[in-house]
């Protein structure tokens, strides 16, 4: 097994610039070998509750100006480009990106820290238009936009570079003091993350990260009075236990989802079999908008099963390390098993195996179902795996019901070269993102991402969640 670097004070929690020891030690385990390769230490609740007395202090002393902002995450964005090779080698290991996913991560994540400073020199209001109302036109009226406070940052395991980068960053643009609890699957990413931004020039007391487990440190987090919002990414139904515990203060949820994709006859397949396969697969499926339910119509549904059986056999899956392998590991052997037992009881319930399955380890090889009963968990829930169910339909209006059924309504996507089958679509379908002649995972990190009914509420990217981490004051002169 290749071996990385990372200082061992840096398994340690980050409190006021400095790396401290906490109590818990939390293994951090190879996703592939199942070897061990880092030990961290999860904050004590007495480190919380420091590390949020110092955010308090930095946020009444405030943040420095938008321009200095905008400049240390371009100073960011810099850095971690340079130490690029690092942050690639600790995801492949403690994430199980393959190669190109754990690169791809990186480039997106310079991205979004160059989209964020961008924004930092622009949160503005806008002028009230007292003159529509009698009497009042005389006076003056505009709103500014102020840090909310105190952001407290819990991140997931499938994405630790740029999901946590599209919370920390849009915080601190706007001003605000962030407090971090990565993924305890995924520790190493984030401080290494924390140490850039520190050396890129975030003052010491508006970052903060906190190592451990949610019903600790997390716990810890929300029973916070000082802390004004909440970012989130993760299940619904932990989703759920911080809304309740969040009472007035402000959220932002990324939650789950079970992402629909839509083929038409009409739609261009050399253009969608390439994307639809990488949407199914990439990170092992271990995507919240990856495409688990795939409807086609049927004039082409044979083709498009074929196919997919094609390509998905060109997806080898394996250990990440090896150029060659595509599909990675999932993130710890039990969700390899539980995804392998959906397959089965799929097969069991009359669906039909194209390709793939194959379970070693924690490695599970890319399959390609054709649905069976409705009922299985392959169908009804959130797999979080290398697992793609195809559907026939024979009238536009099915597959949209099909793809409206589920809880969620993160993001969907339709393959159509029929401009009225495409409008109807973005009427029709429950999401937060409709994307046309695209996947329901394909993504750009400028555009507004969040999602409807079970999969949450609010708005990332770095505009809008820079929105979401302000408050909104209106200023009146009456003269």
């Amino acid at each position: 097994m290749e071996t990385f670097h990372i200082p061992s004070e840096m398994c340690g929690n980050l409190i006021n610039g400095q790396w401290r020891k906490g109590e818990v030690p939390l293994p951090v385990i190879d996703k592939y070998s199942g070897e061990q390769i880092a030990l961290v230490s999860a904050a004590t609740s007495a480190q919380v509750t420091q590390a949020v007395q110092i955010a308090q202090q930095a946020m009444e002393r405030g943040a420095p100006p938008p321009a200095e902002r905008a400049a240390i995450l371009r100073r960011a964005a810099t850095l971690l480009a340079e130490r690029r090779t690092a942050f690639v080698d600790v995801m492949v290991a403690e994430a199980g990106f393959t190669q190109p996913d754990a690169a791809g991560e990186v480039d997106r994540a310079i991205i979004t820290l160059g989209l964020t400073a961008e924004e930092c020199t622009r949160i503005v209001g806008e002028m009230v238009p007292f003159a529509a109302s009698p009497g009042a036109h005389q006076r003056l009226g505009y709103t500014v936009r102020h840090p909310i406070g105190i952001v407290a940052a819990i991140t997931p395991f499938n994405s630790p570079l740029n999901t946590v980068l599209h919370k920390v960053a849009p915080a601190f643009g706007a001003g605000n003091a962030v407090l971090l609890k990565p993924s305890e699957y995924t520790p190493l990413t984030s401080a290494l993350l924390a140490q850039v931004l520190l050396d890129a020039g975030m003052p010491v007391d508006f970052l903060a990260m906190l190592q451990g487990c949610g019903d600790t440190v997390g716990s810890a987090l929300l029973a916070a009075p000082e802390v004004a919002f909440y970012t989130f990414t993760g299940s619904t139904r932990v989703g759920r236990i911080i809304q309740q515990a969040a009472g007035l203060r402000r959220t932002q949820m990324e939650l789950g989802s079970i992402a629909s994709t839509i083929v038409c006859a009409d739609a261009d397949l050399d253009k969608a079999i390439p994307k639809l396969v990488n949407a199914a697969f990439r990170k092992a499926g271990q995507v919240c908008t990856s495409v688990q339910r795939l409807y086609v119509e049927r004039p082409v549904f044979d083709t498009v099963a074929q196919r997919l059986k094609d390509a998905a056999g060109a997806f080898p899956a394996g250990n990440p390390r090896d150029a060659a392998t595509r599909v990675g590991p999932l993130i710890n052997e039990a969700a390899a098993q539980r995804a392998e037992q959906w397959i089965q009881e799929a097969v069991a319930a009359g669906a039909q195996l194209l390709c793939g399955g194959q379970r070693e380890g924690s490695v599970i090889q890319p399959a390609v179902l054709i649905r069976g009963a409705a009922h299985t968990s392959a169908w009804c829930m959130e797999a979080f795996a290398p697992l793609l169910s195809l559907e026939p339909f024979d009238h536009l209006d099915e597959a949209l019901a099909g793809a409206n059924s589920t809880p969620y309504g993160l993001s969907a996507g339709v393959f159509t070269t029929n401009i009225n089958k495409a409008f109807l679509a973005t009427q029709k379908l429950r999401f937060g993102t409709v994307q046309i002649n695209e996947t329901s995972s394909a993504r750009s990190d400028v555009m507004p991402f969040g999602g409807v009914k079970d999969s949450g509420f609010g708005k990332e990217g770095p505009w809008h969640a820079m929105r979401e981490m302000t408050e909104e004051r209106l200023v009146v002169f009456n003269p």
